[in-house]
């Protein structure tokens, strides 16, 4: 059966003809038996026009202007104007508001629905959303670490000390334990050495020191846990290896993860049996670039997508933690020695971490490779009914706009998903 855009191409694998066929997504596919979907041509959309994706069936807005100011003070630069991360949470956590924070001028602030220009704030360091309060984010800078209030422009001061300088939130990778209770700092002591620890912010407590030159390599950040059990250091060695190690709250090392990016360009989460877990991109063997699931506990590896271009996951719908949300940048691949590879090129996907290799269509990015600001960073709102993403629309170049798909989870499964995430939620391990 031919695809409604008519569009077909035929590989030649091992002496077989194999005709690829792209034909409109169902709500859940099997990666197992997909193939690759292309995105219709397409005129960028205008600034909070709502558009539909033809080929998906899934609605989207275009949520910032870099080409002018967007109103209430709000202006971005000509290049980019994007949310932080795909492993940073860029909604609030009851959705009402949506924080983009890559070339505007502060922190700006939209409505979280509508995706209006709110307000801006000006603010050293970094914030990341409080996880249950939507009126506060937790910041760290300089000396402090303190809740915020956006909103007010309040401030409650958990940590200053005389003790430690260059306070940072990861950097970059920082998030909090999914209950706001405890999050790691990276810092510099009095003697001039880089150090981590954890901070529970309810008790105003501060675990032990972690001497990060302990570790091999360079630090490139560190960051807690969802149910605050473990830190998480990633450790960059000479030989441009990038590797992990799993410590407990306390700083004894767990785990050492010492293959390059196994995984990496990923984020943690807690799996539907209760193990905090790390998905993200391999780049080692036996699973270089799939996309896998590690256990913070032993190591232990489970594979979620075959080869492709996956190049960011995001578990930042902490209410749906049974899914992974996987950026898939670059062009479609053909089978490898007649291996299955990812269906997927400029695409973000949303993947259950179970190993099934179910997975969703969420959006066509039509992304064109070209720098760091243009990569796509999908992130999801805290329930997943909402994602966004960057794109420069193909102008490999141009600007980089940010937008915002809407997810409709209508299936049992996912509902099951959904509650899961529920009854994990505030969990902390003492």
């Amino acid at each position: 059966m031919m695809a409604p855009l008519g569009y077909a191409r035929a590989l030649l694998c091992c002496g077989a003809l194999v005709l690829l066929v792209s034909s409109r997504t169902a709500s859940a596919e099997s990666i197992a038996k997909a193939q690759f979907l292309p995105a219709p041509a397409m005129d960028l959309p205008g600034y909070l026009d709502p558009a539909t994706d033809a080929s998906l069936g899934t609605t989207f807005v275009r949520v910032t202007t870099p080409e002018s100011p967007m109103g209430n003070g709000l202006a971005c630069k000509r290049s980019y104007c994007t949310h932080r991360y795909s492993s940073a949470q860029a909604w609030n956590a009851d959705q009402s508001l949506l924080v983009i924070v890559n070339g505007c001028n502060g922190l700006c602030f939209l409505d979280g629905h509508t995706y209006a220009p709110l307000f801006r704030r000006q603010r050293g360091g970094e914030c990341e959303w409080h996880p249950q309060d939507p009126e506060l984010m937790i910041c760290v800078a300089g000396r402090r670490i303190s809740r915020w209030a956006p909103r007010s422009n309040t401030e409650d001061v958990i940590l200053e000390t005389d003790t430690y300088s260059e306070l940072q939130f990861g950097p970059y990778k920082g998030n909090p334990s999914w209950d706001g209770s405890r999050i790691v700092v990276r810092a510099t002591n009095r003697q001039g050495a880089l150090i981590a620890f954890a901070v529970d912010l309810s008790d105003r407590r501060k675990f032990p020191d972690i001497e990060l030159a302990r570790l091999p390599g360079k630090n490139s950040y560190c960051g807690i846990s969802p149910l605050g059990k473990y830190i998480f250091c990633q450790q960059s060695r000479i030989d441009f290896t990038d590797q992990a190690f799993v410590l407990s709250i306390e700083g004894d090392l767990l785990q050492s993860w010492t293959e390059h990016h196994r995984p990496g360009h990923g984020d943690m989460t807690v799996d539907l049996e209760g193990n905090e877990v790390y998905v993200g991109i391999s780049k080692s063997v036996p699973d270089r670039y799939q996309v896998i699931k590690r256990r913070l506990k032993d190591g232990q590896v489970t594979a979620l997508a075959p080869y492709g271009e996956g190049q960011h996951v995001s578990m930042r719908a902490i209410r749906r933690p049974g899914w992974a949300f996987v950026s898939y940048a670059g062009a479609a691949l053909a089978p490898a020695d007649c291996q299955k590879v990812a269906p997927f090129a400029q695409e973000v996907i949303a993947l259950k971490i179970d190993g099934s290799g179910e997975f969703r269509r969420l959006a066509h990015t039509r992304n064109a490779p070209y720098d760091y600001w243009s990569e796509t960073h999908g992130s999801p709102s805290p329930d997943g009914s909402q994602i966004i993403w960057s794109s420069n629309w193909g102008q490999r170049g141009g600007p980089v706009f940010d937008f915002v798909s809407r997810i409709d989870w209508a299936d049992r499964e996912s509902g099951d998903s959904l509650a899961q995430g529920d009854r994990h939620e505030g969990q902390q391990a003492r």
